[in-house]
This record gives structure tokens, sequence and C-alpha cells, in this order.
């Protein structure tokens, strides 16, 4: 028996139990250790013309044992002498990968010797202790003559000992722990959870993996069958090559066609519509990288559930690292789905996480660059399909305005759509600003629930008759992302039903002016009458048809107070300081001057009651006292 070199138990512990957080990666570490041994005698095949291999020999070979319960990973590469075996198990933490990447040396740059070699820590091997009790590796160095099997429970030590293997290469054979409550490991024992894995974790290693596979086929039908013959199968098994391959990624976008990147899009990222487009990214320098990226037709159906989480699949060498890597993609793009694969990345040891946020935050800037180019040339050259991606998506661009503070404002401003009141469409900040009047000096919006009610509300018909469109906003975060945004091209954004426009002429304001002077006991009697529900009477300035219409002062519109009183945790405090504006060129504002006039004090605060009552229903908010105000109603008709 020979011990562990290092701090072996202590070593191999921290291995087992430690460094890896998901215990089936341990078939994808033991495949790409085949990989590397498969390269490895490859590219010793481009140095050495004794070194002679049919394209066949290249392969890494899958097999379970039910009644053994073994799983067995085998490969055609290299292979190791007893010295190899006694220094790569032996000793934990030894990379032979690294080594030979540095024995290597400037050997890739040779006609067809580029090599990408998966391992760089020498842990991986150790992963196959976390589902077994015992594992034995039989290897034979290519050119030998004779085998070695190394052997151990990873906890005593290890013994070596010459075997049998027929050709070159190396088997790895892993014999399961017992189930336990927490772990079922007779799981690993069926050809689907194999299968399962590979193409999970390793579809895109370079060798095939081949399994063999349980299929049925019938048998031919008997010359003298009668009529009443029922076909009759047997079973068989043959080996199946488990993964694809060759990454669609990693080949020329002009060798790809778009139904190859849709059927690659749909089966690996569970869509059963085409993405909307499909982008490419072939970076090389310093941090080199291929991304291949999709926006999706649809949204998922928990897109906006808190379940929902971000990313991109993260490859390091055609090797899966992490099925949904947040960092690579903003939230504000949240929707973009696919992958992101570079041999570049510092990964930690266990492969599971990276050591450098910077490398990921470079690929994210280039990513967001190249999403934000593809949405602008489909809002330009495809506005049908831009805007169903936009009724899908739409909403998260206008969140990442919002929850950036306005810090997103140059990238994502003009992606968001709003529907013109006056153009009757779905139309960019640009394109309002196209038909804007030539001394208009604001862009109008209009909040509420519908475009419908929007469009017939008496302040916005005043706004759309002095010949200014209106953008009617009917998503709860509209007006949040326009406050955040401030301005665009130098033009403040307004609410319709917020403070002072600026809209009227001066003989109107004039007119205005003279009617609050004139009815200052009237305002004074109307507020009191309402108390702490509206901040202020006033003269409108703006109304035309419309006895009445609720304003407000202040941060908090009308249509914030709504939302926000929505949301839990004390959100209902925030409210609008409301401004009943009162149309002086009304009727019905006689019949209140008639009121106060006879010191009808009652009349006027019960009118006061009707006509904010009104202009709340106007708004689409809910009266105070819908009973009280149908008895007011109905008294008023009496």
């Amino acid at each position: 028996m020979r011990k562990f070199k290092t701090e072996s138990k202590r070593l191999l512990d921290l291995m087992i139990n430690s460094i890896y957080t998901n215990e089936e990666i341990f078939l994808r570490e033991l495949i790409s250790n085949a990989s590397d041994a498969v390269d490895k005698l490859y590219f010793r095949s481009l140095t050495d013309s004794e070194v002679q291999l049919s394209k066949d020999e290249l392969r890494i070979l899958v097999s379970f044992d039910k009644d053994a319960r073994t799983i067995t990973v085998s490969d055609s590469g290299i292979g190791m002498t007893e010295e190899e075996l006694d220094l790569n198990l032996g000793t934990i933490a030894h990379s032979g990968s690294i080594d030979f990447k540095n024995e290597a040396g400037d050997a890739a740059d040779q006609p067809g010797g580029e090599i990408d070699i998966i391992g760089q820590f020498g842990v991986g091997f150790y992963s196959g202790f976390m589902v077994s009790d015992r594992v034995r590796v039989v290897s034979k160095a290519y050119g030998s003559d004779t085998a070695y099997a190394w052997e151990s429970d990873g906890v005593k030590g290890y013994t070596i000992a010459e075997a049998a293997r027929d050709g070159h290469g190396t088997d790895v054979v892993l014999t399961l722990r017992a189930n336990t409550d927490e772990n079922d490991y007779d799981s690993y024992l069926s050809e689907y959870k194999l299968k399962g894995l590979i193409k999970r974790y390793s579809n895109y290693i370079r060798y095939p993996i081949l399994m063999e596979v349980s299929l049925s086929r019938e048998l031919p039908r008997p010359e003298d069958a009668d009529d009443d013959y029922e076909p009759q199968f047997e079973d068989y098994t043959e080996l199946e090559t488990i993964n694809s391959m060759t990454p669609i990624w990693k080949r020329a976008k002009s060798e790809v066609t778009q139904e190859e990147y849709n059927e690659f899009y749909k089966s690996d990222f569970h869509d059963f519509t085409d993405p909307v487009r499909t982008a490419s990214i072939h970076a090389e320098g310093a941090l080199a990288y291929d991304a291949l990226l999709f926006i999706p037709g649809r949204e998922p159906f928990d897109f906006y559930s808190k379940d929902y989480k971000k990313g991109l699949a993260l490859y390091s060498s055609n090797v899966l690292i992490m099925e949904k890597c947040e960092e690579l993609i903003p939230d504000h793009f949240n929707f973009v789905r696919g992958i992101v694969d570079s041999q570049d990345l510092t990964l930690n040891i266990s492969r599971e996480t990276l050591q450098h946020n910077s490398q990921l935050r470079a690929i994210e800037r280039k990513i967001e660059k190249k999403v934000k180019s593809e949405l602008a040339d489909m809002r330009d050259k495809d506005r049908e399909e831009y805007e169903k991606f936009f009724e899908n998506f739409g909403r998260t661009l206008k969140f990442g305005i919002y929850t950036g503070y306005g810090m997103n404002k140059d990238l994502l401003a003009d992606l968001v759509l709003f529907y013109s009141a006056k153009q009757q469409k779905m139309v960019t900040l640009d394109e309002y600003l196209e038909s804007a009047l030539p001394d208009q000096d604001a862009i109008y919006y209009a909040a509420g629930d519908s475009t419908e009610r929007l469009a017939k509300m008496p302040i916005t018909t005043t706004v759309l008759n002095k010949g200014y469109d209106v953008l009617l906003c009917t998503q709860d975060v509209d007006e949040f992302c326009l406050g955040s945004l401030v301005d665009y091209q130098e033009k403040a954004f307004k609410n319709v039903a917020g403070g002072d426009l600026g809209l009227e002429s001066e003989e109107e304001k004039t007119q205005a002016e003279e009617a609050a002077k004139e009815n200052k006991d009237l305002f004074g009697a109307m507020a009191d009458a309402l108390g702490d529900k509206v901040t202020q009477v006033a003269v409108s300035t703006r109304l035309t048809d419309a006895p009445a219409a609720l304003t407000s002062v202040g941060p908090i519109s009308l249509e914030m107070e709504k939302i926000l009183s929505q949301m839990p945790d004390g959100n209902e405090m925030m409210k609008s300081e409301r401004v009943l504006e009162l149309n002086a060129k009304h009727p019905v504002f006689e019949t209140l001057q008639a009121a106060q006039k006879a010191g009808d004090a009652d009349k006027v605060k019960r009118y006061a009651d009707l006509l904010y009552g009104q202009a709340l229903l106007v708004e689409g908010m809910p009266v105070d006292d819908p009973v009280a105000f149908a008895l007011a109603v109905s008294e008023l008709m009496v």
C-alpha cells in the first residue's frame, strides 16, 4: 500500500467533501480528463511521425454495470506508465495536463498543432470519490507492452500493480457508494441518466463519446405467417455517439444556416418558437472567447416571476461550467439567451465558479453593446417584429432605465416605445420629437391604465387641441422610467396632469388670475369642505369641456400614488398632492358661484364632493365613499 503524497488524507477529504458543490459533475471531470488524454496523443501524432493514428481510434467510451454497480470511462488516449500513475494520481493537485502544456511550448503554432487542454489543477479525477467508495484506473501508455492498475478507496492510500488492457489508453472504473437517505447513487446506473449528464456538461467535447445503448427492432415476417401473425421484436445493443462534438458557436457564421441556429436554440433553451434575432461574437486578444446570443420571440412563462433567473451558459474549452452565469448579461437585457465559451477564463479549483470578475465584466460590456446593436437594427429595419419584441420585453428596458437611476439613459432611451395619441401608434422618443411643434420645449405624456381612457381625459384632449402630441403611458413602470430620464434631447418630460404645463396664452392666464381673485371665497370654502383630500382648489387654464379635473403638484403623480398603493410595506403612505382644478367657463361653475353667493355652505360642500368624486372617476381612481357619492347624485337629480 502506497501513501498519498502531500497532506494526503486532509487534502483528499477537502477534494471530495468541500471543493465541489454538485456531485453529478464527476462525469464531466472524468470525460474532460479522457479528452485531454486523447488530445495529448493527437498532438504527439502531429510532432512524431512514428505515431500513426486512425480517426476511429480517437474516442471516449462511457459504460455501466448495474450488477457490479460500476461506471467506467475509457479513452484511447496516450495512457500512463507506472511512474506517471504514481505521480499524477498519487500526488493530489499535480496536473499532468499543465506539465504537458508547458512541455509543448510553442508547438501549437505549427500547422494543425492547435491544442486545447481542459485540465488545470489536477483535482478533477478525485471528484469520482464523491459518488464512489473505490476507484480503479487501468492504463497502458502508447507504445508500451504493459498496463498498470492504480486502485484506491480514497482513504488509506493506493496500490499500483500490473494489469491487462487491450490497446493504449485509460479506463477509470468507479464502484458506486451504497445508497443513503440523502443520496440515490443507483440513479447513475442508467442509460438515461448518463446520457443526460453527457449532453448537459460534455456535449461539445471534440472527440466522440460513445455509449452502448439498448435498442429494439422488428424481426422479418415469416413467409408462411397467417393473418393473425403479430410482429416479433428483439432487443439488441449498439454503440451510439452521444455528444455533438463540434459546437455551433465555433463554426464560421457563413457555414451555419439560420435554420440550424433556430434548432439549436429551441433544443438547448427549451423554447418552441424561433428566436427573432441571432448574433455571434468571436473575440480575440488578451481574452479570447466565442459568444452566441439569441433574442427570444416570446417571453418565458416565468419571465416576470421571482423564480426567473437570467444568465448565459458559460463554457470553458467546450465544457459546461455554469448553466446560467448572471454576470455575463446586464439586468436590462435579461431576456437574452445564449452561451459564452472561453479557454482564457480564470476558474476556481472546482471549475464551478470564476476567480476574476474583471474578465466577466469585459465580456458583459461587449455583449451589451452587441445586443443594443441588434435591437436598434431590428427597430429600424423590421418595425413590426420590433414592436412584437417590445410587447414582450419592453418593460424590462424601461425598468433598466428606472433601476439604473438614468445611468443607462444613453444606452436604452432610444429603444423604448410609447403610444402616441396624435399618431395613434407606437413611437420612439426620436419619432415623437420629429413630429413636435417647432417651438415645443417639452415631451408631454399622460399615465394611466389604458390608452382609450387616457386619450379621452379632458386634460389630454386640451393638450392635443393645442397641436401637441401626448404619449399615453399604460405600464406601471412608465412614469418612473420617464422620471429617471428627466429629459430627452434637452426636452423635459411633463405629465399633462401635473403642475403648470405653461401652455396657456397670456390672455388665458390673465382670465384665470382674475377668476381666482374674484372667487377666492368660493375656492376657500370648497377647499375647507374637501379637507385633506386636496392641497388646493384652483382655476384651470387647461380645461375646455369638462367642469373639473384632478391634477397634482410635487414628485408623486396621481398614477404613481395608485401604483405605490398596490405595493407592500407601507407604500400606502406615499400620497400625491392633489389639486382640484375648476373650469371657470363651464356652466357648472356658475352653479357653484350661485350657491356661494346665496350663502348655502351645505350646497357648496355637496357640489365640491360631487366634482371631486367625478374627477376621481375620470382619473380611474375609486371614490372615497361610493354609497355617499351615489346618494348625492340621486339628490341632485331630484
